[in-house]
């Protein structure tokens, strides 16, 4: 698994890497290694729901099994003009894609469809005067191309505020810890760290989080980076601080696992995006000032 996020690393999502690791020990130990070829098999693999499962049926097979991705959903939304988002009204979305759908060509017809939602029915600034379902379309028959699909009001994503230690040893090793397996980022090795809690300072935040979480005594040191990221459903700031280890043997307390690594080796791990700008930090000190 460790070999699969590392060569993921960067591409965020990292529950489909997971998930794809997951289905290949499916496949191989309950279909030979061959993929399945019936809907209820493939459903049944990790990661796939209907939308992958009918891509891969029709485009593999030819399989007579209708899409719903972002692109169809989009087109299909303004083909009748939808009056609500497209996530509170799927069944009748899924019922149209699979009215629509050609039999026989299923394969070039799914392919298409979702072409024409990536390059002429775009989400701004569609391209109507290229469409062939111009003529259909009840959103261009009505002018209201642009203000669909409807989309729901989102609440402001919400900011956390992260203390990070870059914890170094008298060998120069420095420490990293791996995620659990589930869950956001799992798998993932990072640098030790948590939330900072209301009125406490960076500094008080990363010398608790690192006896909670990993058991030792540090002394926190000189600000490394500070670091701005956003995930889908929220955006954190990460304040990282250079610490020496004092104390205390490191134990696997909230984390899979921890590890003394040197700088040179810390490349060999998956890391999350903006973990990776802290290890660019680090490679940007001057020589021997770790």
């Amino acid at each position: 698994m460790q070999r699969v996020l590392k060569v993921w690393e960067g591409l965020g999502y990292y529950a489909r890497a997971r998930n794809l690791h997951q289905a290949a020990k499916k496949i191989i130990e309950h279909h030979d290694g061959l993929f399945p070829e019936q809907l209820t098999e493939v459903l049944a693999l990790p990661g796939i729901g209907r939308t992958t499962a009918g891509g891969i049926l029709s485009a593999a097979l030819n399989q007579s099994l209708a899409i719903l991705d972002g692109n169809v959903k989009r087109v299909l939304a303004r083909l009748i003009a939808l009056s609500v988002p497209p996530n509170d009204a799927l069944d009748q979305l899924w019922s149209l894609s699979e009215i629509l759908l050609d039999p026989l060509h299923s394969r070039d017809f799914n392919q298409a469809i979702m072409d024409l939602g990536a390059i002429i029915c775009t989400r701004s600034q569609p391209r109507c005067s290229h469409c062939p379902w111009q003529s259909h379309c009840q959103a261009y028959n009505k002018g209201i191309q642009t203000q669909l699909p409807l989309r729901k009001m989102s609440a402001p994503l919400p900011h956390k505020r992260i203390g990070v230690a870059v914890v170094i040893n008298d060998q120069n090793q420095i420490l990293i810890d791996r995620r659990p397996p589930e869950g956001l980022l799992g798998g993932l090795w990072e640098f030790p760290g948590g939330k900072i809690e209301a009125n406490e300072t960076v500094e008080d935040c990363i010398k608790r989080e690192i006896l909670e979480e990993i058991g030792i005594e540090i002394t926190v040191g000189k600000s490394l980076i500070t670091i701005d990221h956003a995930y889908t459903h929220f955006r954190v700031t990460l304040y990282v601080h250079l610490c020496q280890y004092v104390s205390g043997t490191p134990r696997a307390i909230e984390c899979e696992e921890v590890r003394w690594v040197t700088l040179e080796a810390i490349e060999s791990f998956p890391f999350p995006k903006a973990n990776t700008q802290i290890i660019a930090a680090l490679k940007a000190l001057p020589v021997n000032s770790l």
